[in-house]
């Protein structure tokens, strides 16, 4: 069983298309393919475009089961974050990202590492403050970990590497970042793959580490190539990269687009990237 988990704040693309055509066909006949919304990036997500995903992905020619989007479930987010505290593993930080950027030692896959100033108190008590995961501590208290990529095969878990990353976010229209929402969503829905693009291999670090401090069950992980353009950038969504609305609008043909993308076949000036350094 996997997944396609959309945000919707902004319109599906080409990239979008074929992460959902390689999940889907993951599922395969004996599986289940299922599209959940992850609908909690504050005002930025809107209904409208939650509806124009489940038009392009029919446009495509691809079936799915629904599950309760990410609103549906901020009690559940609570409740997780509400153990993580209760048992240590979280503290405060009111550092503002300008702050981080100048102190950070270290530029990661999330951008820069968080260099654990707010661990042994938080340096402005009147400032808004968000909750941190004590990386250190939660591995002290796991041992080693390990998780399996079907590209990539058995991995180290290294959660380390992002550093202390945020559970909680300051805003509170916002509880949950991705990466608490995501690990107990894929819990929650049954999901056996985690299908995702390649740009989201180093947060299973961190996944892996929360699937063992929350009692939650492992599943594997597919991380493909993402489509990037000439100079090797991934298709972005604040870029303007074409829309699958308004290919789908246009009259184009939706199941031959799919055929094509399956195949390798993209369009000019696009290429399937499989390295990590291409997702700046």
């Amino acid at each position: 069983m996997t997944r396609f988990a959309p945000s919707p704040n902004g319109v599906l693309h080409l990239g979008h298309a074929y992460s959902a055509i390689r999940a889907h066909d993951l599922a395969g006949a004996n599986g289940a393919f299922l599209l959940r919304i992850e609908d909690i990036d504050g005002e930025r997500s809107r209904v409208d475009l939650a509806s124009g995903f489940r038009a392009d992905l029919a446009w495509l020619g691809l079936a799915w089961a629904e599950v309760p989007q990410q609103s549906a479930r901020l009690d559940s987010y609570r409740a997780a974050a509400e153990r993580l505290r209760g048992e240590g593993l979280l503290y405060p930080c009111t550092c503002t990202r300008a702050q981080i950027a100048q102190a950070a030692g270290t530029i990661g896959a999330d951008g820069p590492v968080y260099p654990g100033t707010c661990r042994n108190g938080v340096t402005d008590p009147s400032a808004p403050a968000a909750w941190r995961l004590d990386v250190a501590e939660g591995l002290r208290r796991t041992g080693p970990l390990t998780w399996h990529d079907a590209l990539a095969g058995e991995q180290q878990a290294r959660p380390d590497l992002l550093g202390d990353v945020v559970l909680v976010r300051k805003d509170a229209a916002t509880p949950a970042s991705y990466h608490l929402a995501a690990t107990l969503d894929d819990a929650a829905d049954g999901v056996t793959l985690v299908t995702r693009g390649l740009d989201l291999f180093a947060a299973t670090h961190v996944h892996r580490l929360l699937q063992a401090l929350l009692d939650l069950p492992v599943p594997r992980w597919h991380h493909h190539g993402l489509l990037a353009e000439a100079d090797g950038r991934k298709l972005a969504k604040r870029r303007g990269s074409p829309a699958l609305s308004d290919l789908r609008h246009a009259g184009e043909d939706g199941p031959a687009l799919a055929a094509d993308l399956r195949a390798g076949r993209f369009p000019a000036g696009l290429h399937l990237a499989r390295s990590v350094g291409c997702y700046s």
